[in-house]
């Protein structure tokens, strides 16, 4: 297809070897896939009063992009058709087939057929809609074409609906070897592809001038909104030097390629490419035909402005400093105060490298006021403001300058801006030490939608002001809350493993980032330790000024704990109490949760109390919530209360009915034993094996038995016992 697009989209630049300045030769040309566009026109106005309004209103949106869009295959565009409208694509798919197995004169028959659209007193197709163009566009293109080029273009369109076809056959052949499992895979990754893939968007000749505009504008579009939405930077050099192979003086490929390279910090093509844009502006005139004979200037001081701001990126600062020199002088010749304007904020910032310019930022403020640059002005107010800050001057006068800043943003409606000075505000609360407000101005930029309307809808979450926020927002994060989870998580590993030394030093820390909750890790230790009194006494006061402060999930946890105290105390019947007021306050504030393992609480309080069939019917109200949403210690210490009612209540058990039993809490104490073994929890894991190895000796199971055994003597010497009979407690 190479050799028939070089000869049918002749170069127009090139004549006798020379080539000229002008960017396309034509406006558009005729494509098979233009072709396949003309005959979904063609059947859409066939078939308009037939179609719903739904399936109308599809069509609709879908025909710009294919319009503006590069060429694709037949294929991609007769799915795109079917998602609208199945019917209509298989009516476009039957005129292509008769067209390209018929002769030649059944497409010139064709496109005579088509400007019959523009005739009679109420045409099909206005002229001057945007299908009305395309139309007329492709008529005179077609006009225009020699015999031989009708007759490539025709080959072409033949070359195009075959390779359709051939891929329909494999497509075919590869369903009957794939599970239909497999198929569906495929077809999902197919619809999830976004609407130009890269292998797609490649066109083996030149684009029209209308599909170069529109892909490089959604590409820039793209870069600067949502980079990683934007081809990748090989992919997208790749397109721009096809581009630019057809169409060497199209100066926006040239900006493009300009920013791509940018993107991989690459200083070579970034300066090669700047460069090749201004001349190219100058070559073609477009600077001139819109300021006049000023315009070939304009264009030589807005290079060497743009040369200083890319080696300030790089960090070039000498070159930098030449290239700024050589625009402020050209700018000075020519009078233009806006480009002396630019070049003095490119000034302060080559000079802050050196030393703080506060007079030379201040007059550019001033005269950014006064030829009416709110950007120019603002940026400058941003950077006074930073100076201030470090300077350390006092936070309500920064803040009345960003205020001022805020006015010009909103009036012009700067959005870029806007994010800029809400990070700034963040930035300068952190620097402060205000961590509360600078968590406030973050939410606040990272809860605000972009104000700037963007056509790829897209927004604009990938900023530098983002960026900071979030990195404001992690180190606050750090500071505070991820370091209390850490510490939270080590002790209760700590907890798990019976290393009650290491819990006992984690307390500090905890209590240095919540007091409240570090005073509550400190009684569980304790309590771990078999220091009772103690542990009573700080429960006892945590719970008191927990009431105070109406912290309610705190309560019923400490509460949980003193019921936990008084049974490893032998006072179970005090425990009730307890239990019952800690249920009320978890159903209470509708704590489900909580209000589960209060109840399991109770059902192990009523198993000591000796009416292990009560606590079985009352479990059955907690254990689903608790195996649904519930951590995997707290499932495992629930199947294995579950296992000790199953066994308290199976000796009033006739004998095969007992057997039933403990076979039934053998496998509850597999499962526990899988949940505790998830989380390395030997204690729990030593418990469960001694209950399993009393349970198999009860039925015979000698092999089984002495497993269990050996395992519990492996734990039991690694973790000694510390005087607290194994089986007391729930958790």
């Amino acid at each position: 297809m190479a050799s028939v697009h070089d000869s049918l989209y002749f170069n127009p630049m090139l004549t006798n070897g020379v080539v000229h300045a002008n960017v396309f030769g034509v406006r558009d040309w005729v494509t098979p896939h233009k072709m396949a566009l003309l005959v979904l026109l063609s059947e859409l106005g066939r078939a308009g009063p037939q179609l719903g309004l739904l399936e109308r209103r599809r069509l609709n949106r879908l025909l710009l992009p294919l319009l503006q869009g590069p060429d694709m295959a037949l294929s991609r565009l007769r799915k795109a058709i079917e998602e609208c409208c199945p019917q209509l694509a298989g009516s476009v798919h039957i005129r292509l087939k008769l067209m390209a197995e018929g002769e030649l004169k059944d497409m010139e028959q064709f496109f005579d057929d088509l400007s019959d659209s523009f005739s009679g007193t109420e045409p099909e197709v206005h002229k001057t809609s945007v299908v009305g163009l395309f139309l007329r566009h492709m008529i005179l293109a077609y006009n225009k074409l020699s015999f031989s080029q009708v007759y490539k273009l025709y080959t072409a369109l033949q070359q195009y609906f075959q390779k359709d076809e051939k891929k329909d056959g494999a497509d075919e052949n590869e369903m009957e070897l794939t599970n239909p499992e497999e198929l569906d895979g495929k077809m999902e990754k197919e619809e999830l592809d976004g609407p130009l893939r890269e292998e797609e968007i490649a066109c083996s000749g030149p684009l029209s001038q209308k599909q170069a505009e529109y892909f490089l504008s959604q590409q820039a579009s793209l870069l600067k909104n949502d980079e990683t939405k934007a081809l990748a930077p090989a992919s997208l050099q790749k397109e721009l030097n096809n581009l630019l192979k057809f169409n060497p003086d199209f100066a926006e490929a040239h900006y493009l390629s300009y920013l791509n390279s940018l993107r991989v910090q690459d200083v070579f093509s970034s300066t090669h490419s700047l460069l090749h844009y201004f001349d190219r502006l100058i070559l073609t005139g477009a600077e001139s035909k819109s300021n006049g004979d000023e315009g070939y200037g304009r264009s030589l001081r807005y290079a060497a402005l743009n040369l200083a701001a890319l080696h300030c990126r790089f960090g070039h600062y000498q070159q930098a400093e030449l290239a700024l020199q050589e625009a402020i002088r050209i700018a000075q010749e020519s009078n233009d105060h806006v480009c002396l304007q630019h070049c003095l904020s490119w000034l302060y910032i080559l000079e802050q490298k050196i030393f703080d310019s506060c007079v030379l930022l201040e007059h550019s403020v001033n005269k950014s006021l006064h030829f009416g640059l709110p950007y120019l002005a603002s940026l400058g107010i941003q950077s006074l403001v930073q100076q201030r800050a470090f300077a350390g001057k006092a936070a309500n006068k920064l803040m009345d300058a960003l205020k001022d800043s805020d006015l010009l943003h909103w009036k012009h409606s700067l959005s870029e801006l806007i994010d800029i000075s809400i990070a700034q505000k963040t930035a300068i609360w952190r620097l402060y030490g205000r961590s509360t407000m600078a968590l406030q101005q973050a939410q606040t930029l990272l809860s605000m939608n972009s104000l700037e309307a963007v056509n790829v809808g897209v927004q604009q979450n990938n900023t530098e002001s983002f960026a900071v926020v979030l990195c404001h927002l992690a180190e606050l994060h750090a500071e505070q809350l991820w370091m209390l989870f850490d510490q939270k998580i080590q002790f209760e590993r700590a907890m798990n493993d019976g290393r009650y030394h290491v819990a006992d030093s984690l307390v500090a820390g905890i209590t240095a980032l919540n007091s409240i909750e570090g005073v509550y890790r400190k009684a569980i230790v304790l309590k771990a330790q078999n220091q009772m009194s103690e542990a009573h006494k700080l429960l006892q006061k945590l719970l008191i000024h927990c009431q105070k402060i109406k912290n309610t999930e705190m309560v019923i946890r400490v509460l949980l704990s003193i019921a936990e105290l008084y049974w490893r105390s032998s006072c179970h019947t005090i425990a009730l109490p307890v239990l019952l007021q800690a249920l009320a306050l978890a159903r209470e504030y509708s704590l489900q949760y909580l209000a589960s393992e209060t109840v399991l609480n109770l059902a192990f309080s009523q198993l000591i109390l000796g009416i292990p069939e009560q606590a079985l019917n009352i479990l059955h109200m907690a254990i689903e919530p608790v195996l649904a949403h519930g951590a995997v210690l707290d499932k495992g210490c629930a199947m294995f209360l579950v296992a000790k009612c199953q066994v308290a209540s199976a000796d009033s058990y006739t004998p095969q009915k007992k057997i039933e039993a403990l076979e039934s809490a053998i496998l509850n104490l597999n499962e526990a034993k899988t949940y505790f073994a998830k989380v390395d929890c030997k204690e729990q894991l030593r418990d469960v094996l001694y209950f399993q190895a009393r349970l198999f000796h009860t039925l015979g199971k000698t092999q089984e038995r002495n497993k269990c055994a050996m395992l519990f003597r492996q734990l039991h010497q690694e973790l000694p016992a510390h005087g607290v009979p194994l089986i007391n407690a729930f958790k």
